[in-house]
């Protein structure tokens, strides 16, 4: 008996023992996992950074002229005008969004679903495609103006400084629409109504209760319109205004590498200037969410000037909506000088390829974020920190700059990826991978730890845990951060014309050809299909919406 009982006791001895050293060796695995994640996720921001880098390597080829090139008169009008669109597209998205976030969740306007919708749509359709479109309703042999003129109904002329402030504004705002609504929903109503039984008038309620709780979420829009309006491209050229990014274009195709690349150094300093001044806009978020009780609650009572209300809405839906699917639509049945096939005829592999670079875009963003976002939402690490912030430098980067960067890059280090697929693909994913990031980040911080533990209780190793537990709860976020990054590429217009291979057009790319060749007709069932594709990235942020107001 006293033999049995001591072997027992050894055996037990020897199980904890066991078990204690397979629990170290599991912690081990965890520690070793973790930093490799948050080392593999350094590397690869600095991967996805470095080329950007180069612009100044290439500056630096200029010696004593970049300061005269820098404060050249024209340089210096260039960007006086490129800043003075970005200010006034800014103030004008603010002004817009605001104005619908408060009608569409605070007045008692019919339908107020059904206007958000609306109200959001714009955000659809590229702005180059609404610029290709005003001008072909409103321009000086515009269809609307043809149509218009025997009763006397006279446009100003579309182009210049204002034609492409206005279309700039109707495409972008949504930005600061979609941000502010967000706002104004988790603002608890009753604070509100505490000032109103205070004896504030509604606007000073606005002003000293709302209007603070809210300003998070206006500067986030508005950094959004800030950036996109002095990144953009296509809009400016269609409507014939020089900014900065025609100006960098130009001077590329003029083989003056040197100058576009001092060009896109200042352009990108100029971004960084725009970071810093809605870092210290929107620096201290808490009370945007101080409390969610009685959230989002109707407290603007418009009487009957709520359906008078609604021609606000009506109105940017006609002009943002309406006119270009209708112009397109138009295309698709005319003929004549400007819709004849030509030499230019579409071909649907042409969506092909558009599809292609879209969807390795995509799985490469997937791949290279995964280890950041997953590391990122449960680390405080610096360097994980770091990594997880790092990518952003290049969501914030304006297209052209990206890729005179890419360009640069290539010839000098690697010349056999210039004007390949890989660097296309590349510049997709350096551009539109924090959307991949930030996806994947939102998902694992809604993975229950307590999940993980119990597996790893139950003698799972690190792996196996994150395989049968993490990985299916973040799928939806990895899902939804490939079709966010899919989406973008199709729409994405400067890197594609300046990066895509000789001979590969893309549904983007072949747009801007038959749009400087002036066959307007080729460009109606491109137009089309990326709206409908771009329709869908709204619908999943409608969708999410939705789910949030439940």
């Amino acid at each position: 008996m006293r033999l049995r009982a001591w072997v027992t006791a050894v055996r037990q001895r020897l199980s904890r023992r066991s078990s204690t050293t397979r629990s170290t060796e599991d912690d081990e695995g965890a520690t070793a996992l973790d930093t490799g994640l948050t080392l593999l996720g350094a590397a690869i921001a600095a991967v996805l950074v470095a080329p950007l880098g180069w612009l100044v390597v290439d500056v630096t080829t200029l010696g004593p002229r970049a300061i005269s090139l820098t404060v050249d008169p024209t340089t210096l009008a260039v960007l006086a005008r490129t800043v003075a669109l970005v200010g006034v597209v800014t103030a004008a998205s603010v002004v817009v969004g605001v104005g619908l976030a408060v009608l569409t969740v605070q007045a008692d306007i019919p339908y107020p679903r059904f206007w958000t919708v609306v109200a959001a749509l714009p955000l659809a359709v590229p702005s180059y495609l609404g610029a290709f479109a005003a001008v072909s309703a409103f321009g000086p042999r515009g269809a609307l103006t043809g149509a218009l003129a025997p009763f006397g109904v006279e446009f100003p002329t579309i182009y210049g400084f204002v034609g492409a402030a206005v279309v700039l504004t109707l495409y972008t705002y949504p930005y600061v629409f979609l941000t502010t609504r967000a706002s104004l929903l988790s603002l608890d109503v009753s604070l509100v109504e505490a000032a109103r039984t205070l004896n504030a008038g509604r606007w000073e309620a606005f002003r000293r209760v709302t209007l603070p709780r809210i300003v998070p979420g206006i500067a986030a829009g508005a950094l959004l319109v800030a950036l996109y309006t002095l990144s953009d491209f296509g809009t400016p050229n269609i409507m014939r205004v020089e900014v900065f990014t025609q100006f960098i274009y130009a001077r590329y195709n003029a083989f003056a590498r040197d100058y576009a690349a001092l060009l896109s150094v200042q352009l990108f300093a100029v971004t960084a200037v725009i970071l810093a001044i809605e870092s210290r806009i929107g620096v201290d978020d808490s009370a945007a969410y101080e409390s969610r009780a009685n959230r989002g609650a109707v407290s603007l009572d418009l009487g009957w000037l709520r359906y008078a209300a609604v021609a606000v809405p009506a109105l940017i839906g006609l002009l943002a909506l309406a006119v270009p699917v209708g112009i397109f639509g138009m295309w698709l049945f005319r003929s004549g000088p400007g819709y004849a096939s030509g030499a230019l005829a579409f071909s649907w592999t042409y969506g092909w390829h558009s599809v292609l670079v879209a969807l390795l875009a995509a799985a490469g963003a997937i791949l290279v974020a995964l280890p950041i976002g997953l590391r990122s939402a449960v680390s405080d690490s610096r360097l994980a920190a770091l990594a997880d912030r790092a990518p952003y430098v290049g969501y914030a980067t304006p297209g052209i700059v990206l890729a005179i960067a890419l360009v640069s890059f290539s010839l000098d280090i690697a010349p056999w990826v210039y004007k390949t697929v890989p660097l296309l693909v590349f510049a997709y994913v350096v551009r539109f991978m924090p959307q991949a990031i930030g996806s994947i980040r939102s998902s694992r911080l809604q993975v229950d730890q307590q999940l993980i533990e119990g597996a790893r209780t139950l003698g799972r190793s690190p792996l196996s845990a994150f395989r049968s537990i993490t990985l299916p709860l973040v799928l939806p976020g990895i899902a939804t951060g490939g079709a966010l990054v899919f989406l973008t590429t199709m729409k994405e217009l400067p890197a594609t014309l300046i990066l895509r291979p000789l001979g590969f057009d893309t549904l983007v790319s072949y747009i801007w050809r038959v749009q400087e060749a002036g066959l307007y007709g080729q460009a109606a069932v491109p137009a089309l299909v990326l709206i409908v594709v771009s329709g869908l990235s709204m619908a999943v942020i409608l969708a999410q919406e939705g789910q949030n107001d439940s």
